[in-house]
């Protein structure tokens, strides 16, 4: 039976049952926990991202910029959290985790569908990973809508064009007449910046408790990672910098 309002408890508002039955250790061994929770809170974090994004897509389509700036910041001050939680799962040691790496088989973060879908929502549109994904599957049915749908890039530039302003390095030769669209601008490169600095601290870590093995999903591990470094949803604003 569902608790009313009156006599919700905190267990039942979070659902902490389900919630915390969620963590279930393929070995004995005590680390395999830890691993398990640091993926599953990212997961949880990814899904809030998204939430976000799907604000601030709605928000800048209807030239609500301040509102857009909120969610934006919100995307941000979560990746810098995740960014952080590197360094806890840096605590697990090279030895810590080749005892239990086994229980894992294919499984790998390289297969996250709410990753990819991020990326895609932010506009890093690469159709090849929706190969990774079954046909029919949930995961794939959300990576092929992001690709189809409109990116938070999409509707930037979109909202940049409505204006009336001819580039995006006008609006920063400009600044003060165009300080909506900058603004937004500068928090799309915050949410870059916030990733690419996930993305590095990602590839440490890795290196740090696997060195140079193949992943576990079969990807290339620390290579593969440090591929993805130069990745940037909104290279133009990073390029317009040195126009300036």
């Amino acid at each position: 039976m569902t608790a009313t309002p009156a006599g919700m408890s905190y267990a039942d508002y979070l659902v902490l049952p389900e919630l915390l039955g969620c963590q279930r250790p393929l070995s004995p061994l005590h680390d395999e926990m830890l691993f398990i929770v640091i993926h599953q809170t990212k997961e949880l974090w990814l899904k809030q991202m998204l939430h976000e994004v799907e604000l601030a897509v709605r928000l800048i389509d209807e030239d609500r910029f301040a509102p857009a700036y909120k969610a934006l910041a919100r995307i941000s001050r979560i990746q810098s959290v995740m960014t952080l939680s590197w360094d806890v799962l840096a605590t697990l040691t090279p030895v810590d985790y080749s005892k239990f790496r086994g229980v894992l088989g294919t499984s790998s973060g390289f297969q996250s569908a709410q990753f990819r879908e991020l990326e895609y929502r932010l506009g890093i549109r690469d159709p090849r990973f929706l190969d990774y994904h079954e046909g029919g599957s949930d995961g794939q049915g959300r990576l092929r809508a992001a690709l189809e749908g409109p990116s938070l890039w999409d509707v930037a530039d979109a909202a940049r064009q409505r204006a009336g302003a001819e580039s995006w390095l006008a609006v920063y030769r400009d600044a003060d007449r165009w300080f909506e669209l900058y603004q937004l601008a500068e928090k799309l490169v915050d949410v870059d910046d916030a990733l690419a600095g996930w993305r590095h601290k990602h590839v440490l870590t890795v290196e740090r408790i696997i060195g140079g093995k193949t992943g576990t999903g079969g990807s290339a591990g620390v290579k593969y990672l440090e591929s993805t470094l130069s990745k940037r949803a909104f290279p133009e604003l990073w390029s317009l910098r040195t126009e300036l």
